[in-house]
């Protein structure tokens, strides 16, 4: 064998014993797991604590209607977003939505009309939707 092949597979078993021991080290986010996620200014989590609900919708939404109207029936508390709005811009913009309808149940974000995944996350709320 050449010394040049021996000398990559010495630096490729190195690389790998120290890669695996810095893993399960945590990695890049070990000093970042101790500090809370920072939030834009805009994020509706901001304000939704670990109760409160948030839609973000607009008007001309079928999936944001159908939701809402589910709300009603199960007398869910929320509040309101429009998307069309500056603010619901901001809203969408600081938690990366595109499209709507998105609900905010207290730090969950669910995308899209997810019925299940809102049922599940409202059921400690004790709203049955």
């Amino acid at each position: 064998m050449r010394v040049s092949t021996v000398l990559c597979v010495l630096a490729a078993l190195v690389v790998g014993v120290a890669g695996t021991k810095f893993a399960q080290s945590g990695g890049w986010s070990q000093g970042m797991a101790d500090r809370p996620a920072q939030l834009a200014p805009d994020d509706p989590r901001l304000n939704t604590g670990d109760k409160r609900i948030v839609l973000l919708a607009a008007e001309w939404c079928g999936y944001c209607q159908k939701l809402r109207k589910d709300f009603e029936l199960a007398d869910v508390r929320y509040t309101l977003v429009d998307v069309d709005t500056e603010r619901g811009q901001r809203a969408m913009a600081a938690i990366g939505a595109h499209g709507v309808p998105v609900t905010v149940i207290g730090q969950d974000i669910v995308h899209g009309y997810q019925p299940d995944q809102i049922k599940d996350k409202l059921a400690p709320l004790r709203y049955r939707l």
